[in-house]
């Protein structure tokens, strides 16, 4: 089965299965299978683009290689090839032949539960990935909910979210939950080398700069013109404040001109990543109430906007100058940590 959401010339998870990175969630599972205390369903959830595919079918194999009869070469060979009998995998399926459903269907969960019902083909645990079950429309996550209460038996599920806090209370509570982070700079480096060993020294570093831990992001950044204002946003960035405004209605212009631009698309997670950030740091210092509170009242109102130029097809150089703006207010106007009082 294809990936909906795979790069053009990017190796795909079940491919690569070797996952760099996520050793805290790495050892957890391992321990797990040694003990032979698997749970019936694991959520890897964190950022979209850390690798969590990829490590859910490096863990596929483990499981496979430790509870079958095959050595894992061969295991590694098949789950490559999505052709184990004991591993299912869950994803848009094609809807013809240029595009996908927009999401997994309630009929698409009914056929992977009718599947694992039938006799297993081979010894040994079974293992089903969903990636990603942010996916799953509402009747599809109700008829999930309803296989995770009443699994087969020797069955582990492996579900994939980017998106966790939206999934269904009692689906998170059905799983064993291990969250991925972005991975570390030399990680990156090391997945970009193994895609390409002739990639220059500038391209890495700027790939990997723009990454922000994210093997995905560096791909992406790769097939991105290197002139792109994306190095521009980055450096704003850095230092809103320390910028006349000029620059930032110039970035407005550059990235708003396209709605459906990939650098447009790009330079939203870079909005969303800067703000989480930044209320992620505040939360962290103590007195830091009031630079938290400015921060979640920036990710709000960037969301909002962003929501209603896409809902009504608003200009988007005008929403992008209006969080831009916000930017700099919260940067100027936040009392600094160390100013602040408990």
């Amino acid at each position: 089965m294809t990936d909906p959401n795979a790069l053009d010339g990017v190796t795909p998870p079940e491919r690569r299965q070797r996952a760099r990175g996520h050793e805290g969630a790495r050892t957890a599972i391992t321990t797990q299978i040694g003990s032979q205390r698997l749970p019936g369903a694991i959520l890897l959830h964190g950022p979209m683009g850390i690798g969590k595919a990829t490590f859910a079918f490096e863990m596929a194999a483990a499981i496979l290689t430790a509870t079958g009869d095959e050595d894992g070469h061969r295991v590694e060979e098949q789950v490559a090839a999505l052709s184990h009998p004991n591993i299912f995998l869950l994803r848009r399926r094609p809807k013809d032949a240029k595009s996908y459903y927009t999401v997994i269907r309630v009929e698409d969960v009914r056929q992977l539960r009718d599947s694992l019902h039938h006799t297993r083909g081979r010894a040994g645990h079974r293992v089903a990935i969903i990636d990603s079950i942010d996916d799953c429309n509402p009747s599809a996550a109700n008829a999930l909910l309803k296989t995770l209460e009443e699994p087969p038996a020797d069955t582990t599920f492996l579900l994939v979210s980017h998106r966790p806090g939206q999934l269904l209370p009692t689906i998170k509570s059905r799983c064993h939950n291990l969250a991925l982070r972005p991975i570390a700079a030399d990680d990156v480096r090391a997945v970009l080398r193994e895609h390409d060993s002739d990639l220059g020294l500038d391209e890495l570093d700027r790939a990997i700069a723009l990454s922000g831990g994210r093997p995905r992001r560096a791909f992406e950044t790769l097939a991105l013109d290197p002139d792109s204002a994306l190095g521009a946003l980055q450096t704003w960035l850095a230092s809103p404040a320390d910028h006349a405004p000029g620059v930032s209605i110039k970035l407005a212009e550059v990235l708003g001109a396209g709605s459906q631009s990939p650098e447009l698309s790009f330079a939203r997670e870079m909005l969303d990543d800067w703000i989480a950030a930044e209320a992620r740091n505040a939360a962290m210092q103590p007195g830091a109430r009031m630079r938290l509170a400015s921060a979640n009242e920036l990710w709000d109102k960037a969301h909002t906007l962003f929501a209603d130029a896409d809902a009504i097809n608003l200009d988007m150089k005008q929403t992008l100058i209006a969080i831009f703006d916000a930017i700099r207010k919260h940067v100027s106007t936040s009392i600094p940590v160390s100013a602040e009082t408990p």
